[in-house]
């Protein structure tokens, strides 16, 4: 038996168990993860050394490394994160519905367990974390298969994570780790029908598509963060500058950073070149359109292939558009669903851009680095969805059950 099929076997065998158990064994089970990961901090931090001098004599970009790296810092984050996950509530047994036939029958519809579901993602071990306390919480077993470049980082924060469970009422095997780094391995995963109940895939735009593309096993789609920030013509400066910088270079490596700035014509005359002097002040290398250029003439020049990319990097796109269509027309040609932000103060312009931006995340006067789990008070996210069915935006612990209906009665048959 191959290890893929070999641990989601493991893994399988205890969605029955995992799905019966009480909030409170599950969330002392999250505590008890929360702090091996504080108490072996120094061990994972060892660990994620050796992916770090790998990808470095790879030639890893620096935002890439940046995603790859972990601190105690930021191994604590994690575990707070794990914490935040505990303290919400638990939605497997919420009742949703609640219907009484005048046949008698009762019944009532139920959120249960998805079961196992497989995580597909890369170069970012705190989704090992954050997958396998999302999971937990909601009493489902994953099979994580991370990346290569991420994999001694993986390996320990598994075995720390199983470590702990073993301490509990949780069986350790509910959480399994795919070392096969190769390409094979994901092939496999993607149609364990009857043993995967769903894939989640996290990560670039290519991964994502890989899945989508070739998956037999359900998906919950994860989409690549083209995000846009739209400055109307009304926006005051300050706050549209504030606002553009954290989306761009907070962090520039994640899927909600903007991408593509785009400015209304009026403002840009009076404030494009200050705001491309604080980018460069910030190391932004900025392509521009033709209006754009006009402005800033040193400005590389913007390419429907730059429109269409996610730099995940100290790039950005900037637009000079002539009115609020023109911004529109270009996130829905450009744009992937995930989060676009307008910065104004006209209300019509703020309703229009609410209602009509198709993307999971839609923002007036606020970064769009906020569409996270964390932010929105999920304790952590398992990815950002950008489909429309089941779950869309960050998808937190409902995002990860699926429904039961139950079904009471005295003795009635149908007629």
């Amino acid at each position: 038996m191959s290890e893929v099929r070999e641990k989601a076997t493991l893994a399988k065998r205890t969605t029955s168990r995992l799905g019966a158990l009480s909030t409170e064994a599950k969330n002392a089970a999250l505590h008890r993860i929360a702090d091996a990961l504080i108490a072996r901090a120094g061990d994972i931090v060892e660990a994620n050394k050796e992916d770090l001098t790998r990808g470095r004599e790879s030639g890893m970009s620096a935002s890439l490394l940046d995603r790859l790296a972990l601190t105690p810092q930021r191994i604590e984050a994690m575990a707070q994160g794990v914490r935040e996950v505990a303290a919400l509530p638990d939605p497997v047994g919420e009742r949703l519905a609640d219907i009484e036939r005048p046949n008698g029958l009762r019944i009532r519809q139920l959120r249960v367990p998805i079961g196992l579901i497989g995580i597909i993602y890369e170069a970012r071990p705190n989704v090992t974390v954050d997958a396998a306390s999302l999971c937990l919480k909601t009493g489902n077993a994953v099979l994580l298969r991370g990346g290569s470049s991420a994999l001694s980082s993986n390996r320990k924060i598994v075995e720390v994570i199983q470590s702990a469970l073993a301490e509990t009422d949780l069986p350790p095997d509910s959480i399994q780790l795919v070392n096969d780094p190769s390409r094979a391995s994901v092939d496999e995963m993607l149609k364990l029908n009857g043993l995967l109940d769903c894939v989640i895939p996290r990560g670039g735009a290519s991964l994502i598509q890989t899945v989508v593309q070739n998956a037999t096993v359900p998906v919950i789609e994860t989409g690549a963060g083209i995000c846009h920030t739209f400055v109307d013509a009304s926006a005051d400066p300050v706050m549209a500058l504030d606002i553009a910088l954290n989306a761009k270079v907070q962090r520039p490596s994640v899927c909600n950073a903007m991408e593509t700035l785009l400015l209304h014509k009026d403002f840009a005359a009076a404030h494009l070149p200050s705001f491309a002097e604080a980018f460069r002040e910030r190391s932004v290398e900025l392509r521009g359109s033709a209006a754009a250029r006009g402005l800033v003439p040193d400005m590389n020049a913007a390419t429907d292939e730059d429109y269409a990319t996610e730099y995940n990097d100290y790039i950005l796109n900037v637009k000079v558009v002539d009115h609020l269509d023109e911004a529109l027309e270009h996130i829905a040609r450009f744009g992937t669903s995930h989060s676009e932000c307008i910065v104004t103060a006209d209300e019509a312009n703020a309703r229009r851009f609410l209602q009509e931006v198709d993307a999971a995340a839609v923002y007036r006067n606020a970064s769009t680095r906020f569409t996270d789990g964390f932010e929105f008070g999920f304790g952590a996210e398992i990815g950002i969805s950008t489909q429309k069915l089941h779950a869309r935006g960050p998808m937190g612990l409902p995002a990860l059950t699926s429904t039961k209906y139950v079904i009471e009665g005295n003795g009635q048959i149908r007629q």
